[in-house]
């Protein structure tokens, strides 16, 4: 067989197996990563011997230099800077004093309980400071953590793969060079930072005024441009100073993602599938060329060596760098048990024990063995726990309280007053003052700006809202609104009010629902709360009588006399959706249009300014059948 053709075999089949681990992932609802390492340990060598990666040589360090560069630069375009500043102390701190925390309690850990030289030790707690995006990242998208949470793993993810990646080569310099001077190292890591990243903050404007300005390229080519600039910048950068590449391409997304830059939807699509690729690929090829021999040979002090690193050096590492932060005790736990290691801790293991062999120098493969049972140990037992661990100390997203309510109108009035007597934050946002002073009279939030402006939204406080719902008079501006949202700030619970069918938007747009009921004629609900020509009811959904209940509710839906507004379900109350899926102990808040004409009203002594009182009204409540049989029986002939 040809050298050429076995290379081919040897990507191809790489390709192949990672996408389908992707695959099988997605189906389970597992981490990616998980099936990825037990994939790739599986074909390799000490498995049936499918892939050899050392057949590719040198290209190996190239393919995994260049995929990196991707993932990096797919991580800083999703740094939203607007949402890190909420966080920013605290990340700054784990950036910082988390990376020393990280490195001391790491290698002490590996020199004591794994009993590795001094040197070695700290290259192995160098390479694992990193966290990973591309583990973090996928893993908190599935278990839909807190938003304040989620930014914090996230941006500590991105920021610290460059920093750590450049302590790492700064520390095995200082090995193989034979310099302990402190001094040396700081200056060295401080000058890697420094040229990456102003060629990064360069090479992201230049992405940025090439997707405004070159009207003349398509969507497709812009994107093949920013990937070569990419790769430009990151040789670049390698070329002054090595391994600063890795800050260059951070820089470069972060920067491109927050310059406004039209269709970057696309971009961060393609980056994206570019990313799921490399890391398929890279983890498969890295995976196999691990020695499970040398995993085992190990020993127990190795073993120890990463519990402590999960249980000892992370938690306190989180207690000093949030210490005055204003997240709870619950956040701070959930930080303190995800920390996974992913595709640039396995990359720079696997370039160091290439090199450290080059050189002659003893430990190479222990320190590669040791990165890979942390990354297998960390993935296993905080991947796969990370999601019930959310739900247990209650700080998934849908968990999240307060709303965020654009248009100020009777009705939205009245839905705000609901969240707001269960001592929920409301705020109220809209261009027309005139609507202000029936919101204040509340003692609610307002805000007199247009909601299109994302920084109003983030004054507004969405990024920690549960819900967002869009209810001005203009049922397209609401659904525009309402994707906006969805995309930028990610709440749990995005609805709208719009005149289209619930089930054929899904298809387009999935994050945004139709709120209340289909086709809402919100301006003439919104004119009989003015008149007082509406009923404010609730029923409990019975399961004796929940086909019954839902029926005349259905009923009462369609002929258009009855909006569904809110449901409460154990015990958290929600914005109803019209393809909502009720269920059996259910409390349903609902509208009831009420025809009789405003002259009786006003002599029955109903006013305009009258506050709605909730009441369980007859026009929904079921005679029960015992009563109904003696009825019957009374009315029967000869009684």
């Amino acid at each position: 067989m040809e050298a050429s053709f076995e290379i081919t075999l040897q990507m191809v089949s790489a390709v192949f197996a990672g996408i389908s681990a992707q695959v099988l992932a997605a189906y389970l609802r597992v981490p990616s990563i998980v099936l990825l390492l037990l994939l790739g340990i599986v074909l390799g060598s000490d498995g049936i011997g499918l892939l050899h990666p050392h057949l590719l040589g040198t290209g190996l360090e190239v393919i995994v230099s260049l995929a990196t560069a991707i993932i990096l630069f797919e991580g800083g375009l999703n740094l939203n800077l607007r949402e890190l500043d909420r966080v920013s102390v605290s990340l700054q701190l784990l950036v910082t004093l988390g990376t020393l925390v990280t490195l001391l309690g790491g290698s002490m850990a590996a020199h004591w309980l794994g009993e590795f030289p001094w040197n070695i030790a700290f290259l192995y707690a160098s390479i694992v400071v990193v966290t990973g995006p591309t583990v973090v990242g996928p893993l908190l998208r599935q278990i839909n953590v807190d938003r304040q949470v989620a930014t914090l793993l996230e941006g500590e993810g991105v920021l610290i793969d460059p920093v750590g990646a450049i302590l790492a080569f700064v520390v095995l310099d200082t090995i193989v060079n034979g310099d302990a001077d402190p001094i040396n190292a700081i200056i060295g890591l401080l000058i890697r930072l420094g040229i990456g990243g102003a060629i990064g903050a360069f090479g992201g404007y230049l992405m940025s005024f090439i997707f405004k300005r070159a009207n003349f390229l398509s969507f497709e080519l812009k994107n093949l441009v920013v990937l070569a600039i990419l790769w430009g910048l990151f040789c670049w950068a390698q070329m002054i100073r090595s391994e600063s590449g890795v800050m260059t391409t951070v820089v470069a997304g972060a920067v491109f993602a927050n310059s406004s830059v039209p269709e970057e939807r696309l971009l961060r699509s393609f980056k994206g599938q570019l990313t799921i690729l490399s890391v398929s690929v890279l983890f498969i090829l890295l995976a196999a060329d691990l020695s499970i021999a040398s995993v085992f040979a190990l020993g127990w002090g190795s073993l120890f060596t990463v519990l402590v690193l999960m249980f000892v050096v992370r938690p306190i590492n989180i207690l000093l760098c949030t210490w005055n932060s204003d997240l709870n005790w619950r956040q701070k736990l959930f930080l303190s048990w995800v920390a996974p290691r992913g595709i640039v801790s396995a990359s720079v293991a696997s370039l160091f024990a290439i090199l450290l062999t080059k050189r002659g120098i003893n430990g190479g493969d222990s320190i590669k063995a040791l990165v890979f049972l942390t990354i297998i140990m960390t993935v296993v037992c905080q991947g796969l726990t990370a999601g019930w661990v959310a739900r247990f100390l209650q700080i998934t997203s849908k968990q999240a309280t307060g709303a965020v309510i654009v248009g100020c109108n009777p009705l939205s009035l009245l839905i705000a007053r609901f969240f707001q007597e269960r001592g929920e934050n409301v705020v109220m946002i809209d261009t027309d003052p005139e609507c202000f002073s029936q919101a204040e009279a509340q003692n609610l939030r307002v805000i007199s700006s247009s909601a299109l402006d994302a920084a109003v939204l983030e004054e507004a406080g969405l990024a920690s809202m549960g819900t967002f719902l869009a209810m001005t008079s203009n049922g397209e501006v609401n659904f525009v609104l309402a994707q906006r949202a969805a995309e930028e700030f990610k709440p749990p619970r995005v609805l709208a009010v719009f005149p289209r069918d619930p089930q054929a938007t899904a298809s387009s747009n999935s994050k945004v629902n139709q709120a209340f009921a289909t086709d809402l004629p919100i301006k003439t609900w919104n004119e009989y709360l003015n008149d007082g020509r509406v009923k404010l009811g609730t029923i409990t959904l019975d399961e004796t009588e929940f086909a019954n209940q839902l029926e005349r509710i259905q009923e009462k839906i369609r002929t258009g006399v009855l909006v569904p507004l809110l449901v409460e379900r154990e015990g958290r109350l929600q914005i109803m959706s019209a393809n909502q899926e009720w269920e059996v102990g259910d409390r349903i808040i609902y509208l009831l249009y009420d025809p009789r004409p405003n002259l009786l009203k006003r002599l029955s002594g109903v006013s305009q300014s009258t506050p709605l009182s909730l009441e369980k009204l007859p026009e929904l409540e079921e005679v029960p059948l015992a009563k109904l049989a003696q009825l019957s029986t009374s009315d029967a002939p000869g009684t």
